[in-house]
């Protein structure tokens, strides 16, 4: 029986082997968080590391992954929420409706792991992920927070618009 090991723990599973990872992940190994978006490897809601690297499991097939390959999907991230990613995320309200948010964080998790102190070309080059509700001023902010920058220095200023009525 083919065997991956996620999260620390290796683990059996029962597929084809043209079977995407990310259905391994989450229909055989009940680890939801990582999301299905557009099965072309566009959007990056799939995105899980393979010893360390960002991977769009959509489209890997599940027999292409080692058992010494190390894949870390977001629920091995931090298990209990304290990844420096994720309470930035939390802090700067970064979501609204969540779907893209877990491989956001793994594709920005990945970028803070190669380059501590991004840039912005740094964030535009590693953050290819799609979010359709367009959360990306608070995910590049996040970003910088997880970094150590200040959240008021970050780049997040909301400017809220007040429209008044004609005189």
């Amino acid at each position: 029986m083919p065997q991956l090991n996620v999260n620390g723990k290796v683990m059996n599973y029962q597929a084809e082997p043209d079977t995407p990872l990310l259905w391994v992940i989450r229909e055989q190994l009940g680890m939801t968080g990582t999301k299905y978006g557009c099965g072309v490897a566009q959007c990056g809601a799939c995105t899980v590391h393979i010893d360390g690297a960002p991977v769009r499991a959509c489209v890997l097939p599940a027999a292409a992954v080692q058992p010494s390959q190390k894949i870390t999907t977001i629920e091995g991230l931090s298990p209990d929420g304290s990844h420096p990613l994720q309470k930035a995320w939390v802090a700067l309200d970064v979501p609204q409706c969540g779907y893209c948010q877990s491989g956001m964080i793994m594709a920005a998790a990945a970028l803070l792991k190669d380059k501590p102190k991004p840039t912005d070309a740094d964030i535009d080059a590693a953050i290819t992920n799609i979010c359709r509700c367009g959360t990306y001023s608070r995910v590049r902010a996040a970003i910088k927070v997880a970094a150590g920058a200040d959240a008021k220095t970050a780049g997040l200023d909301i400017i809220h618009i007040v429209k008044r009525a004609a005189a």
